[in-house]
């Protein structure tokens, strides 16, 4: 064994080695596949660092091709901690994954995509933890969202969100921004189907001609203001499961062109799953909120890198990380550490 000192431990090199490995993405793996590191080092290092979501669109905003006709989605996803115990940022949370309330730490994120491209980027994300900074899902939305308009001065045309974020004070805040939002509501969202009416129905409640299945119909969302209407469209998913989605855009009238809209929104559940399968974001053992913020924050810079190589290269982000598994094997093919043997 080298009694060479060990070197300090940078944020590139922790983000490297998430790049790199494979199956495992813990500190105790990175040490013991490091002659450079140890894991008091690496742990000095994740604890010492303060990586803000700011970082990502550092990072991403160079290989972002923006369009007019572009979308801002969110959606949160749950990083399973079910087996952890005493760990910091954990809480019980319902994950649309597991379909079912487990611990775990809560990720509020935010992705751009280009429907002209079929490209799609995070662009931002907030750690939910209201215990600490007492902010809720929607209030990370609402900072994130004024951020891309305001501050990041995205080209994009609408939004789109989960029922759990179709709230009015969310809804209007987007129109006050000037852009138009796609969103389910719940089958018992109360609605009146005029201007006049008093009577609220829920949505599942409602009576539909064939002109308004294939048009949508124009009602006004209890609890909003006097006067106030949006276009409610009714369909049918592959599932079986109908589902309803308002707009602001009043003016669509083809539900065939929604449900096309809507068909975007998987994008950034497509993101959650490959931030989970080729980064390691859910692998961080450490019961620190801090070392916990850092590994979520370089696992969204990897992610970005490998989105980057995957663009350059014309591959998926999976043959990206794979490939250099299968570089690994081609090479003990020629020249193998440990010979195979037969009797």
């Amino acid at each position: 064994m080298s009694n060479a000192p060990k070197k300090k431990v940078t944020r590139l090199d922790y983000c490297q080695f998430l790049l790199s490995s494979q199956i495992n993405y813990t500190q105790t793996y990175f040490a013991d596949h490091s002659a450079q590191f140890s894991h008091d080092a690496i742990n000095r290092y994740a604890a010492g660092d303060q990586i803000p979501p700011r970082l990502v669109w550092e990072n991403v905003q160079s290989q972002i091709v923006q369009s007019k006709n572009g979308f801002v989605i969110f959606d949160d996803f749950v990083l399973d901690k079910n087996y952890s115990t005493q760990m910091e940022l954990v809480r019980y949370q319902w994950s649309g994954n597991a379909k079912e309330v487990i611990k775990g730490i809560g990720v509020v994120t935010c992705v751009y995509v280009n429907p002209d491209t079929n490209q799609f980027w995070i662009i931002d994300y907030r750690i939910f933890a209201p215990e600490v900074d007492k902010k809720s899902k929607l209030d990370h939305l609402r900072e994130m969202l004024f951020n891309a308009v305001h501050h990041k001065h995205l080209l994009f045309r609408v939004v789109l969100m989960d029922t759990w974020y179709a709230a009015k004070d969310e809804l209007l805040f987007i129109e006050q921004l000037d852009k138009i939002y796609y969103c389910p509501v719940k089958d018992n969202r109360l609605v009146c189907m005029d201007r006049t009416s008093k009577k609220y129905y829920p949505v599942d409640q409602i009576l539909w001609s064939q002109d308004e299945l294939r048009a949508g119909r124009l009602v006004h969302i209890h609890d909003f203001p006097a006067g106030h209407q949006v276009k409610l469209f009714r369909f049918e998913l592959s599932t079986g499961r109908t589902e309803y989605i308002i707009t602001n855009e009043v003016s669509q009238d083809w539900t065939p062109a929604t449900q096309d809209v809507w068909n975007w929104r998987p994008k950034i559940e497509e993101f959650h799953r490959e931030s989970k399968q080729v980064t390691g974001i859910e692998s961080c053992q450490c019961r620190t909120a801090r070392i916990a913020r850092n590994h979520i924050g370089c696992a969204m810079l990897v992610w970005v890198r490998l989105k980057e190589v995957a663009s350059q290269t014309g591959q998926t982000i999976y043959q990206v990380k794979h490939g250099m598994l299968s570089d690994y094997l081609r090479q003990q093919f020629r020249s193998p550490a440990v010979q195979m043997t037969l009797a």
